[in-house]
């Protein structure tokens, strides 16, 4: 094994997925490789860990004084400093666009470590997603590797002056992992079942019939009217529609989930009886779902690049997105909040066979399942130049 060490900074869920494919093409290529768990996402994170078979070397513990990002930032900042003088690696590695990443790309440019950015280059060059936004801009100055998901991407990077020397795209990880667990399910690998609310497997039995959406909302920019409006909309299609049923993993957020559950309170019980508001659920599962709707209405940036793999149709109740290349190539429509378009769109694929065969990509533009062995490649050329 090479005395070569590679470390992880990652703590939620998108950054554990994303970040699973890397850590097991470096193990494959004998590298080593560290963990660090940040902790952003506790209460997921370690059966995300046990299903993707890797340990963490070091687990912070947050300590937050409040829920403002800038008691997250502080926490993070002495974790991460911690873990760096216990692990010394020679390589950090980030994913995304979290406080996880951003805070473990400033204090490996404090130690003069070299930072591998995962995923760079998304912009929608807005104050929105905040405050994700600025968290990939910032880690796009600090990091020495970038590896942009698409072409767009890597413009974006050219058009902000990074060295092109430094860029390499590789496609997204996410497709590695999603295409690597729906495979997983269909060998009987995972027990999917097993990994689902009680409620929501008595949903999917006593609904099998019915045409299904799946629903996921939990962007700060769509707390309170917006995701009311999601609801809302979702509420009126179902009542609509007495074959189509809607699957709502709810975010563990206490004010995410009354906002919707006061909006629905206000649904007539035989419509709502087709309406399953089910508690988060773990990836496979997640995959699971996305493999057995018809289409996602989502504000999730990883979902809207895990349903392309599958060729799902996709709805982003939001008003920008920094994966534009999945509406472009006609497999997403942003809807935004507004109950109206999104009741539009959602008919229109519900009633129209030609509009929905159109939406169903025939390849992500995200990625192929390639992307992890691409960049274990780079990092490992890279390894032996020495060059930073």
């Amino acid at each position: 094994m090479s005395s070569f060490t590679y470390l992880a900074c990652i703590g939620t869920r998108p950054e554990i997925i994303k970040m699973a494919p890397v850590y097991h093409a470096l193990k494959a290529r004998g590298k080593k490789v560290h963990l660090v768990h940040t902790g952003q996402h506790e209460t997921i994170a370690t059966e995300l860990y046990r299903f993707f078979d890797m340990q963490p070397d070091v687990v912070i513990d947050l300590k937050r004084k409040s829920a403002a990002l800038s008691s997250l930032t502080a926490a993070l900042l002495g974790g991460v400093e911690h873990a760096l003088n216990t692990l010394q690696p020679n390589v950090v590695m980030v994913q995304g666009d979290t406080t996880s990443a951003l805070v473990g790309a400033m204090v490996s440019y404090y130690h003069n470590m070299p930072v591998a950015h995962v995923e760079a280059g998304l912009r929608t060059r807005e104050r929105e997603p905040f405050p994700e936004e600025k968290n990939r801009e910032l880690i796009g100055r600090l990091a020495h590797w970038h590896f942009p998901p698409t072409p767009q991407a890597r413009q974006n990077l050219r058009y902000e002056g990074i060295n092109a020397d430094r860029i390499f795209e590789v496609g997204n990880t996410v497709i590695d992992a999603a295409i690597w667990t729906r495979n997983h399910i269909a060998h009987k690998s995972t027990d999917v079942a097993s990994t689902m609310p009680s409620d929501l497997l008595a949903f999917l039995k006593k609904r099998e019939d019915t045409r299904k959406i799946l629903i996921t909302a939990h962007r700060r920019e769509n707390w309170g009217v917006p995701i009311r409006n999601i609801a809302k909309a979702v509420a009126r299609i179902v009542a609509l529609y007495p074959d189509v049923s809607a699957i709502w993993p709810i975010h563990p957020n206490p004010a995410v989930r009354a906002n919707v559950q006061s909006e629905l309170e206000q649904v007539a019980p035989a419509v709502l009886e087709r309406i399953c508001l089910t508690q988060p659920v773990g990836y496979s599962a997640l995959i699971h779902l996305l493999d057995l709707c018809v289409f996602t209405l989502t504000d999730s940036g990883g979902i809207q690049e895990e349903a392309s793999a599958f060729a799902k149709p996709v709805l982003i109740a939001r008003n920008s997105t920094e994966r534009q290349e999945l509406v472009d190539a006609g497999g997403a429509v942003l809807v935004g909040t507004d109950v109206e378009c999104i009741m539009r769109h959602v008919k229109a694929l519900l009633t129209d066979t030609a509009i929905y065969r159109s939406m169903q990509v025939s390849q992500s533009p995200f990625g192929d399942g390639q992307s992890a062995s691409r960049i274990a490649d780079v990092l490992a050329w890279e390894e032996t130049k020495r060059t930073y």
